[in-house]
């Protein structure tokens, strides 16, 4: 089976930064996209960023672009979230997913539709930013 663990979460001032972390077994690494998501109590779950298998596309939402960075190392069989000017907004449960479908390059579509069965997903890592 798939396994996919989440970790760099934590606390942090507004206009702050932190780097998730995210390492998949179970597959071939450098052959799946990949990408995070996020869900805050009472909240549906949402895209956040998301990475080709060859890293030639990335799409961010809207409301990280500028300030978030994607990014795989596959020699490692890691996947990274760089979060800088960090807001009290982004305050949420983050999770790390592993596409299904075998290098599948039309990231973007697949990236907004949340459908749980699309992906591989890890326990979530939370990200707590204080005003």
């Amino acid at each position: 089976q798939v396994k996919v663990v989440e970790s760099g979460g934590g606390l942090v001032q507004a206009g702050g930064s932190l780097r998730l972390s995210c390492t998949a077994s179970g597959l071939t690494f450098d052959d799946y996209g990949m990408g995070w998501f996020r869900q805050a109590p009472g909240k549906e779950r949402e895209e956040v960023s998301c990475i080709s298998w060859n890293r030639g596309t990335s799409y961010y939402a809207d409301s990280v672009k500028g300030r978030f960075t994607i990014f795989r190392d596959n020699a490692k069989s890691t996947l990274y979230l760089q979060m800088n000017s960090l807001k009290p907004e982004d305050t949420s449960m983050y999770y790390c997913a592993v596409l299904k479908r075998f290098r599948w390059y039309d990231i973007r579509p697949l990236c907004v539709d949340t459908t749980p069965s699309l992906w591989n997903w890890g326990q979530g890592t939370q990200v707590t930013v204080s005003s």
